[in-house]
């Protein structure tokens, strides 16, 4: 009998690279064997959770031992009444990763179309991949995803699902609600515009779209990630046409949701202070690091996120060399992988502390990678 035979993975499966979209700056301080000083990489908001959420998190802590509620009701009422829309237009997951896992699972089988911008957040990517479509890129223009590029992509190739984040990941650019509106309305029949808003909280006002949940050409994804302060919690939500929302139910891990996270999150909803607290706070820190590049002979892009995109002013292998640079300095960000975009770093609005670190780092790291020729 063969005991150690390889596993029955898929042909599809099988065919995939064993790759992730993101090392984790855990999995970087294990590699160099110590911790970063600063932390501003990855979007996450360092000036934390509502302590309203931190103390209902710790008061759920003590009932771990059941699950949580499967349907989210409390939330979904909460998020419904916040937004001005039925309960049954919203669907609680995983953060919006995981939604979009669930979505892409239920909209594309193998060799189906789905359209997104080279360069855009690669974990949706990563989806449609693992679930056989076809990706199909249009190039950023301007720093900015490009509406009309990604309609035409969508109408020649007939693809299911149009990705488009606004404001952006990578660059922190955005468009206003006009033109994104606009953009809906110009989807070719049957294709579902996939509408990423998870850093809308820090956007100007007018960004957004109203949302019309009568609408079946979209489907919105926000979270508790970015301005709630939560990304460590897993919780994020969609909002679409109910039809949509209720086949979720069809894939989704219905005890998905941890009942600590479930409190955190309606916690964070309800105290809109902290949230208008932490949204200053960021505008504060991205006024900052534009500042400090500017010191340093570089620009920074217009951000409506709580992270700014510096152009260090040559190429990507140069901006490859900052980071590094950077990163030895233990100063942990992260960069655009495609180019023209990736010509910048991406650093993550921090606390002051932080962003002293940053200042202190930044020359020494640009005359280093200068160096290198």
């Amino acid at each position: 009998m063969t005991r150690n035979h390889a596993p029955r993975l898929t042909p599809l499966a099988t065919s995939l690279p064993a790759a992730v979209p993101f090392v984790g700056p855990e999995a970087q301080e294990r590699a160099r064997g110590r911790s970063f000083a600063a932390r501003l990489g990855a979007n996450e908001n360092i000036f934390g959770p509502s302590p309203a959420a931190i103390e209902a998190m710790r008061e759920a802590a003590a009932d771990a031992w059941m699950y949580g509620d499967p349907e989210s009701h409390d939330l979904r009422q909460a998020l419904a009444t916040h937004h001005g829309v039925p309960p049954d237009a919203i669907m609680v997951g995983e953060g919006i990763d995981g939604l979009l896992g669930y979505l892409v699972r239920l909209m594309v089988g193998p060799g189906d179309v789905v359209v997104t911008s080279a360069g855009a957040y690669p974990t949706f990517n990563y989806h449609v991949a693992g679930f056989g479509g076809r990706l199909e890129t249009v190039p950023y223009a301007g720093d900015h995803e490009d509406p009309d590029a990604l309609v035409a992509r969508a109408e020649g190739t007939g693809a299911k699902l149009v990705y488009l984040a606004n404001p952006d990941n990578p660059m922190g650019t955005w468009h206003g609600a006009d033109r994104l509106q606009a953009m809906i309305e110009a989807l070719p029949e049957g294709c579902l515009m996939v509408l990423d808003e998870a850093y809308v909280e820090f956007a100007p006002e007018g960004t957004a779209p109203p949302l019309d949940v009568t609408d079946r050409r979209v489907i919105r994804l926000r979270t508790f990630s970015k301005a709630h302060g939560l990304a460590g919690a897993r919780v994020g939500y969609a909002i679409a046409h109910p039809e949509l929302i209720m086949a979720f139910n069809k894939v989704r891990n219905h005890f998905g949701m941890c009942r600590i996270s479930q409190a955190g999150a309606l916690a964070a909803l309800a105290d809109q202070g902290w949230l208008r607290h932490v949204v200053t706070q960021v505008a504060g820190a991205r006024d900052r690091i534009g500042a400090i590049a500017a010191a340093n002979g570089l620009s920074a892009l217009p951000s409506a996120t709580n992270f700014v995109a510096v152009d260090c002013g040559a190429d990507g292998v140069f901006a490859r060399a900052v980071l590094d640079e950077l990163v030895a300095r233990d100063v942990f960000v992260r960069m655009p992988f495609v180019a023209p975009q990736d010509r910048c770093i991406r650093i993550s609005a921090g606390r002051g502390c932080e962003l002293d670190l940053f200042e202190a780092a930044l020359p020494e790291a640009l005359e280093a990678a200068r160096a290198r020729g």
